[in-house]
């Protein structure tokens, strides 16, 4: 385990040996990679948004026994227990709050007054200036080549943007896998950079092994991004299941998603007024359409079937497009370790290029 070789805005801001973040991958971040991260020296991110409230608690808990290092919770801001599961972060010293999603203004406060890092994602230079602007500490982007809901706009075009529009760190992800990505990440003027297929593609990862050795047998053009599993741009990988989902009517669709959302209801233990209660905050935050809010509810089930159950068959895979690149399974501190001796490398030569 190496010793730290980069200070930025965002190891000074969360106490982290590296500026790395894994980032909240729905049914894949879970202790154990988490835990593998923080004890590596990155920032790992607990995802809530496919766990009940007593599993979250639990989840935190075994973090903690698993290392003493700061990390994360994912949060849905428009989650109908938002506030609730603050409550909880807040209760176990959490040291991150991350969100898809911009949190309201008073959730924002209420976090920073109880010492915890507030770090939404945006997808836009607006989006970064309105989360400043109401006290978040940090921002994390995503351009189009990142794995999951993701935008068009590509990383290389989005940083500089939002680095731009804000005076806060900007941890830039998307499209990032070594030590030559951070390097550049933080040439732009990026505080880190987050990695969410990477770090699905490690030993620490509870994804099964079968699915992994998938993965890594995909290329470059071995993902897609399609609006026919939740409604929403959602990059995954171009499996048999997708291209059916690509080529069938809305119509023949409707069975397995009806299905599968009562699958969802009950596994999440959501009563149909909890689940009411999202879908208006979806329309609210999201704009999202009564089609796409009831396509949402097939998200979790079939990232679950393909990520946690093994079954592509039944599942989707959520991935960036660095798949076609990554061809290991190291341990998270082998990873961490590595890009960070590289970056140094490459930043190095680089300084070597000014006379």
């Amino acid at each position: 385990m190496i010793e730290q070789l980069l200070r930025t805005p965002l190891t000074e801001l969360v106490g982290v040996r590296h500026p790395i973040v894994q980032t909240g991958m729905g049914w894949v971040s879970g202790p154990r990679l988490v835990s593998g991260t923080a004890n590596a020296g990155g920032l790992g991110i607990l995802a809530s948004a496919t766990m009940t409230y007593e599993e979250l608690e639990k989840a935190i808990l075994e973090v903690k026994a698993r290392t003493d290092q700061p990390f994360g919770v994912n949060l849905r801001a428009d989650a109908g227990d938002a506030g609730d599961r603050c409550d909880l972060l807040i209760k176990h010293g959490v040291r991150v709050a991350s969100f898809a999603l911009a949190p309201k203004q008073d959730l924002i406060a209420k976090l920073k007054d109880h010492g915890l890092v507030v770090m939404p994602s945006v997808g836009a230079a607006r989006h970064a200036e309105k989360v400043a602007a109401w006290g978040a500490d940090a921002v994390m982007i995503q351009g189009g080549e990142g794995g999951g809901h993701t935008g068009s706009v590509p990383t290389t075009l989005l940083l500089p943007t939002v680095l731009d529009a804000v005076d806060i760190p900007v941890v830039a992800a998307g499209g990032f896998f070594d030590g030559r990505g951070l390097a550049a990440a933080l040439s732009y003027g990026a505080a880190g950079v987050g990695m969410g297929t990477r770090f699905l593609l490690t030993q620490d990862s509870a994804v099964p092994q079968a699915v992994k050795e998938l993965y890594l047998g995909y290329d470059l053009n071995g993902t897609v991004v399609t609006a026919k599993v939740d409604g929403m741009p959602h990059r995954m990988l171009r499996t048999d299941l997708v291209s059916e989902l690509e080529e069938t009517s809305a119509v023949k669709r409707l069975g397995p998603t009806v299905r599968r959302t009562l699958e969802y209801k009950q596994t999440s233990g959501m009563s149909w007024l909890d689940l009411a209660k999202d879908g208006r905050a979806m329309k609210k935050t999201q704009g999202r359409t009564l089609a796409q809010m009831t396509l949402a509810a097939n998200t979790p089930v079939m990232l679950k079937a393909g990520l946690v159950e093994g079954d592509t068959g039944a599942g989707v895979l959520a991935s960036g497009q660095v798949v076609g690149v990554i061809d290991d399974l190291p341990t998270c501190e082998n990873l961490i370790d590595r890009i960070v001796l590289r970056s140094v490398e490459e930043l190095r030569r680089g300084s070597s290029y000014v006379v």
